[in-house]
């Protein structure tokens, strides 16, 4: 026998674990599975005739021919849990309508679908009967702008299809009324096994496990280039058992998954990578085991979100994470449930990488891509198609046409070298916006901080921002004040070229990376606005031929401050040249900057430098302010040949008006700020 054959009898041999809950409404009746059929023969069957392979890992095969996790688990009617159309005849379908009558047949089926099925509704949803098998006949099978329906009935698996595009272009946080298409949407159902897919860029969630669904797996899925990903519970009932296993999740913004009313969660070796909310969370009374999973560049990677919910987290790994790690001991043992072996947790990453999706070759990212909000781009959204090109082996050249793109975006690390432009020229016609503070609570507790508010964040190397409107447009005024950042990078290497960063307090921030050296930040040609701190930060920051815009907060005599830096050690500080300050607030009442000492660091030593740049009159004396109890004496905060109304009278000594000496000026250049050891002279 061999291992093969050996994990899927251990697999049916716990088919005879006991049933931990069962469904409070009990989903259509179906047509049993014929007690001649063996369930592991007819799954490789399926196998055989898609060309799936017979790679293995600790767990077993990668594409198991029978059902894994809670839709393994057996019951009367389903003595071999899950078997979906096993029995039944088998149907081949090219289009929506052939998918449709052959989804609702009252017959066990196996449907396997050809090519690409797009509806004549758009965003519409195709209603499955029970006892079905829906998979994508070999490689290139897709559904795309429709979704499949799955309301109380039981016994359906979905394999080896691509849910892609139902997506409405603006609609990025999902609230349409003219689309609440998910990719597969399970309501009142059990028995459900959704293994070996893709779903990207849907209308509203990826899959959503809804009102006593109960016996579910997820298996070696993609989920990528979305908001709302998983979601499961609507219900008041604690009833639903679900496995989540060897999934991808790639630049998801959320729920991944939100588990709520969750008698029994498990989700092990998952590959969380780019969540820009949070990852996992469990709401309600909801029982929770996340095990031997990765959770990489994110935000909050695992939460309990009421006093009642519960998570145990065994041996997952948090790579770049910031927040929540929440463990609230032991649950339940999911080994009683069913047999599996969760693979090593060093080895997720590569094993997820190279099995989870359907068949076919993998995901292929242009050189130039397209983002249009009238269809006719490659994507419709701009995180979108900046998280395919985090994962592309290549630079890609984002090209983003006329419109307002209300959605949060993070260019994760491995996004290298990409290139976000707008299509016109001018960065008026394109404009990134959305309205988070710093402030702001989050649903489940905390505030959002400068790594959640941003609009656009900058996170991986050599990226560059050209002809396009980076906008929060938090409202001060509704609202009260808080810091509302509409960029911030961290990745070193960063262009912006003819770039309109909008907002009040703390607009952009500079980051320093996580890399041995301070980031470091050219800006040219550019406009940023704010009020207070709008520059700030412990990167390495020139900025070269643009205008800084001090907003009018309506007071006389102090209308806020130009630039916040924290210079982190190894760091040259900002420096602001052949720029101009303007500003339509009372005269003397902005200060071009003070010291920031985050939690009282005396480690950071702030510098930033104004040379040859024109100050408007609103820029005063002294220009420079102290800030948390720290000196703007004790710090680096000069001028240079600064000409306007607002600078200090060439050839005098003012003070509070600090300058370099000519001696000075020659170590506060582009070039020396930002050259380093491997010679980036951006300008060129």
């Amino acid at each position: 026998m061999t291992g093969f054959d050996k994990l899927n009898q251990r697999r049916l041999a716990v088919l005879g674990a006991p049933v931990l809950a069962l469904t409070l409404l009990a989903p259509a009746a179906h047509a049993a599975t014929p007690t001649d059929v063996d369930p592991a023969a007819a799954g490789a069957a399926v196998l055989e005739r898609i060309g799936a392979p017979t790679t293995t890992t600790a767990d077993g095969p990668v594409w198991s021919p029978v059902a894994t996790g809670f839709a393994s688990t057996p019951t009367d009617d389903l003595p071999h849990g899950t078997t979906g159309g096993a029995g039944g005849d088998m149907v081949t379908v090219r289009d929506a309508a052939a998918l449709a009558a052959a989804a609702a047949s009252d017959d066990p089926l196996t449907i396997y679908v050809k090519g690409t099925i797009e509806p004549d509704e758009f965003g519409s949803m195709i209603d499955v009967a029970s006892d079905k098998t829906i998979v994508g006949f070999a490689s290139g099978a897709e559904l795309v702008g429709v979704g499949l329906r799955l309301d109380h009935v039981e016994n359906v698996v979905v394999r080896n299809l691509r849910f892609r595009d139902s997506y409405v272009p603006g609609d990025w946080d999902g609230k349409s009324a003219d689309n609440d298409n998910d990719g597969i949407r399970i309501d009142t159902s059990s028995h459900v096994w959704i293994d070996h897919n893709e779903l990207t860029r849907l209308g509203d969630g990826l899959i959503d496990v809804r009102k006593d669904s109960t016996a579910v797996t997820l298996s070696w899925n993609y989920l990528h280039d979305h908001n709302k990903t998983v979601g499961v519970g609507w219900t008041e009932n604690l009833v639903t058992e679900i496995t989540m296993h060897h999934n991808r999740f790639a630049n998801t913004y959320q729920r991944n998954a939100s588990m709520g009313s969750v008698a029994a969660g498990h989700l092990y070796n998952n590959w969380f990578d780019g969540q820009a909310q949070y990852g996992t969370m469990s709401r309600g009374p909801s029982q929770l085991v996340v095990e031997s999973s990765v959770y990489s560049n994110g935000e909050d990677a695992i939460v309990a979100n009421e006093a009642e919910s519960r998570v145990e987290s065994r041996g997952n790994r948090f790579v770049n994470i910031r927040g929540r790690k929440d463990d609230t001991g032991p649950t339940f043992d999911p080994a009683a449930r069913y047999a599996y072996t969760a693979d090593d947790v060093d080895d997720v990453t590569r094993i997820v990488t190279a099995g989870a999706g359907t068949l076919g070759a993998p995901e292929k990212v242009g050189r130039t891509v397209t983002v249009a909000l009238d269809g006719t781009g490659d994507y419709a959204s701009i995180g979108a198609a900046v998280g395919a090109a985090s994962r592309s082996p290549h630079p890609v050249d984002v090209v983003v046409e006329p419109g307002v793109y209300r959605e949060v975006v993070r260019v994760w690390p491995g996004a290298d070298g990409v290139t976000i432009r707008g299509a016109t020229g001018d960065p008026q016609d394109v404009v990134l916006t959305y309205d988070l503070a710093a402030g702001q609570a989050k649903f489940y507790g905390g505030t959002f901080g400068h790594t959640g508010s941003p609009v656009l964040s900058v996170l991986a190397d050599d990226v560059t921002l050209r002809d396009l409107t980076v906008e929060n447009a938090y409202d001060e005024a509704t609202n009260g004040g808080s810091q509302a950042l509409a960029l911030r990078t961290a990745g070193d290497r960063t262009v912006l070229d003819g770039v309109r960063l909008l907002g009040n307090q703390d607009t952009y921030l500079a980051d320093p990376g996580s890399g041995a050296a301070a980031a470091r930040t050219y800006v040219t040609d550019s406009y940023i606005e704010g009020d207070v701190d709008f520059v700030y930060g412990g990167g390495t920051l020139v900025v070269e031929d643009s205008e800084i815009r001090s907003l009018d907060r309506g007071s006389a005599t102090n209308n806020g401050y130009v630039a916040a830096p924290a210079t982190v050690p190894g760091g040259k500080g900002f420096l602001f040249t052949h720029t101009r300050f303007t500003s339509d607030a009372a005269a003397g009442s902005v200060f071009l900057g003070r010291p920031w000492h985050p939690s009282s660091n005396p480690l950071v030593d702030p510098s930033v430098v104004v040379r040859d740049s024109w100050l408007g009159a609103h820029v005063g004396t002294p220009a420079w302010s102290d800030m948390s109890g720290w000196s703007w004496r004790d710090d680096f905060m000069r001028e240079y040949r600064n000409a306007g109304p607002g600078a200090a009278p060439a050839g005098e000594v003012a003070d509070g008006r600090p300058q370099l000496s000519e001696k000075e000026a020659t170590a506060h250049t582009r070039e020396a700020y930002l050259s380093g050891d491997d010679g980036w002279a951006p300008w060129r």
